[in-house]
């Protein structure tokens, strides 16, 4: 029986995506590699824990849940979350950022300055600016004011960042044209906060860093895994969580927080004519199904 890994997820680094395992090792994905994985017959999904912790009953959760967490590890790893506002008392400082994932959608949020860009490649920001930096508070309350001065949201739901991703502007100066214009309109704002550094507009592009360079559009993405189930395939790019894999019937979105949470085994994949017998939802109001064939 072919030894099984434990997916930790996708990590952005200055070198580009890799898969984390149990354990330590790591899977550089490059332009071109085959990705090729199922699940074992009988395998179930558990709990990956919190905060570094293994859940203590190894609770059985949902396929389809992105966080691949019981509720009792869900509720423990938000109470340590930036996110939720439970630790106010954070001395490090903060970066504020504009992320611009497609036309219309842009949206302002806050990093550890010790973090660089590694927040906007997982999220999957195509574009981005720095807006500001200095204390926790003082980037909370410019987040706010941003939403409430002009109505810039703090999530971009991600089936809206995919369903873009293979028809963004060509040129870079578009795709931060965005970015620019509502830079200019936050750092005119009157009610900034004062221990809040402004710094200057200069757009990153990620265009190039995920591969969206003529990315066919997707067909659909794996719903949920399931046991039994494979996905192998050409890895054609890569955003924030995803892994935009070519098959035979096209290009079908992998979401690797669905990856977490199994134990998962290598499966014989023959380039472009991959193999996919997990639950796939269907771009363009397509019924998801288990597309045996598919690939």
């Amino acid at each position: 029986m072919a030894q099984a890994w434990r997916c930790k997820g996708l990590r952005w680094s200055a070198d580009g995506p890799e898969l984390v395992w149990d354990g330590g090792r790591r899977s550089a994905l490059t332009w071109g590699k085959q990705v090729a994985f199922g699940v074992a017959e009988g395998g179930v999904r558990t709990c990956v824990g919190a905060r570094g912790h293994a859940c203590p009953v190894r609770a059985v959760v949902p396929g389809r849940s992105t966080g691949a967490r019981c509720e009792e590890c869900a509720r423990l790893d938000r109470a340590h979350s930036v996110a939720a506002d439970t630790i106010a008392d954070d001395p490090r400082p903060y970066h504020v950022y504009l992320a611009w994932f497609g036309p219309g959608m842009t949206k302002v949020g806050i990093t550890a300055l010790e973090r660089g860009p590694a927040r906007l490649l997982e999220q999957g920001a195509v574009c981005f600016s720095w807006l500001g930096a200095g204390p926790l508070m003082a980037a909370r309350r410019t987040e706010e004011l941003l939403r409430a001065a002009l109505r810039v949201p703090d999530r971009i739901p991600y089936a809206d960042k995919r369903a873009v991703r293979s028809a963004l502007p060509a040129s870079a100066a578009e795709r931060a044209a965005e970015v620019a214009d509502l830079h200019a309109r936050a750092v005119a704002l009157p009610a900034w906060p004062e221990s809040l550094t402004r710094e200057p507009c200069q757009p990153v592009d990620h265009a190039g860093v995920f591969g969206l360079t003529d990315l066919p559009p997707a067909v659909g993405q794996v719903a949920e895994l399931v046991a039994g189930g494979a996905v192998s395939g050409r890895l054609v790019a890569a955003a924030g969580p995803d892994l935009h894999v070519e098959t035979g019937g096209g290009v079908i979105v992998v979401d690797t927080r669905l990856m977490t949470g199994w134990e998962l085994v290598p499966t014989a994949g023959d380039g472009v004519g991959g193999e996919l017998t997990m639950p796939v939802r269907q771009f363009r109001d397509r019924e998801a199904s288990v597309q045996d064939g598919l690939f």
